[in-house]
């Protein structure tokens, strides 16, 4: 397993089917081309916001698929947590998020990723529980994602019932266990597993969060192992006192927005 400095474009990859329900809108979501995933995205919902998609300048054909684990806590994250991260090489990133919120859409997360970008994910099911023994549990979720460049033509005509806004300061590092020293670039790399870790401050609706999350890419076959190899790598070393990542912490953005006392009902 090593720390890559920067990470090559993420590959597209089939997601992996899951024993569990799906969704419905997830589930029509899936094998369709971007623009009628767009198009059951958000096409319907008009009247939330005025925007329309410009033309890809590299047409997607199929979605990227991850496999990722998330934990959500309250409050400011600590000097420890941070400096628990901080032994690893990390690019720092912050950036503005809107998620439409509306409960007709469950099963599908979707954003203003940076107010460049459209982004929609399709819940694909979870292949179970990521265990650190004595150090980290949470569930495993598969998403397939698809994101296209968007212009907004009226951002203020937004209804702030049904986006949320979130404000990221995001802390990144790349792993891999198919690359070789630290900051490599790999011929074909695009094709390989890789797992990204951020840690991020979090502020929405006047109150401070903080999250750790991991998100592996590359072959659907692959992600499983790339995930926990990741996650037994970040929690080798012992945690701050304080904080322990468990289940009932463990979820996606999309569920913790929609559990929030704001959310919109659609």
């Amino acid at each position: 397993m090593t720390l890559l400095r920067a990470a090559p474009g993420r590959s597209a990859a089939p997601c992996p089917r899951m024993a569990t329900e799906q969704p419905d809108l997830a589930g029509q979501a899936r094998g369709r081309q971007p623009r009628e995933v767009l198009g059951l995205a958000v096409g319907q919902y008009q009247e939330h916001m005025t925007m329309a998609a410009e033309r890809p300048t590299c047409p997607v054909t199929e979605a990227v698929c991850s496999l990722e684990v998330r934990w959500i806590f309250p409050g400011q994250m600590s000097n420890a947590v941070a400096g628990w991260f901080g032994r690893f090489a990390a690019g720092t990133e912050s950036r503005e998020d809107n998620y439409l919120l509306d409960r007709q859409l469950r099963g599908l997360s979707v954003k203003i990723r940076g107010g460049g970008a459209l982004e929609v994910k399709a819940y694909c099911g979870s292949p179970g529980t990521l265990e650190v023994a004595g150090r980290a549990r949470g569930r495993m979720e598969s998403w397939q994602k698809w994101s296209f460049p968007i212009e907004l033509l009226h951002p203020g005509h937004a209804d702030p019932v049904s986006w949320r806004l979130v404000r990221k300061r995001r802390r990144i590092s790349q792993f891999s266990s198919a690359s070789g020293p630290a900051g490599a670039r790999v011929a074909g790399m695009g094709q390989q597993p890789r797992c990204g870790v951020e840690l991020t401050d979090v502020h929405t609706s006047g109150q401070d969060w903080w999250t750790l999350g991991f998100e592996a890419t590359g072959p659907a076959t692959l992600l499983r192992s790339e995930l926990e190899a990741t996650a037994a790598l970040v929690f080798a070393h012992p945690l701050p006192g304080g904080v322990e990542f468990g289940p009932g912490d463990s979820r996606s953005y999309a569920q913790w927005l929609g559990q929030r006392p704001d959310a919109g009902t659609g």
